[in-house]
């Protein structure tokens, strides 16, 4: 599980982490070529901080997934249900944002994205986690799901003779 879990966020990091990269230069280069170039300068200075989100969402999110996987023979609707509970998290009271990847991640940001639309007004505001909480406990969370998937895993018992 362990190895499953480490290929798995490598390759994640690749993909996400390259593309957030690529994206924010290509972002910062059109800023720089238009009238406010005083963006592109300090934008740019961010970019480790949004990197170092995108890896904690993979290891935070891959290691609720690898949970997920090995829980459920089909994993998909377990899948829509956290997709559902990370995207209605800014509803909830302060205490169930805390169970959420999402939350943890959102205070890492250096940019803070206000919600708007017409669900405002049933918004739910929650003071952000410290970086040194955030990060140690996105941390923590993704090595506890794995060492229980681990754990899991190794009580299993596979019956060849039923398939």
């Amino acid at each position: 599980m362990v190895g499953k879990y480490i290929a798995g966020l490598i390759s994640a990091v690749c993909v996400f982490g390259l593309s957030v990269v690529l994206s924010y230069f290509v972002l910062c280069r059109h800023l720089a070529s238009t009238e406010s170039a005083a963006l592109a300068g300090p934008a740019l200075h961010s970019l480790g901080a949004y990197a170092g989100v995108t890896i904690l969402a993979c290891a935070g999110y891959g290691a609720v997934f690898l949970l997920l996987g090995m829980l459920f023979r089909n994993p998909v609707v377990p899948s829509i249900a956290v997709l559902i509970w990370e995207s209605l998290i800014v509803f909830f009271p302060p205490l169930l944002k805390k169970v959420s990847v999402i939350f943890y991640l959102e205070s890492l940001c250096p940019v803070r994205v206000p919600f708007d639309g017409p669900g405002k007004l049933f918004a739910v505001t929650a003071n952000p986690t410290p970086a040194y909480l955030a990060v140690p406990g996105l941390v923590l969370l993704a090595l506890v799901v794995v060492a229980v998937s681990a754990v899991r895993i190794r009580r299993m018992e596979i019956n060849y003779g039923t398939e």
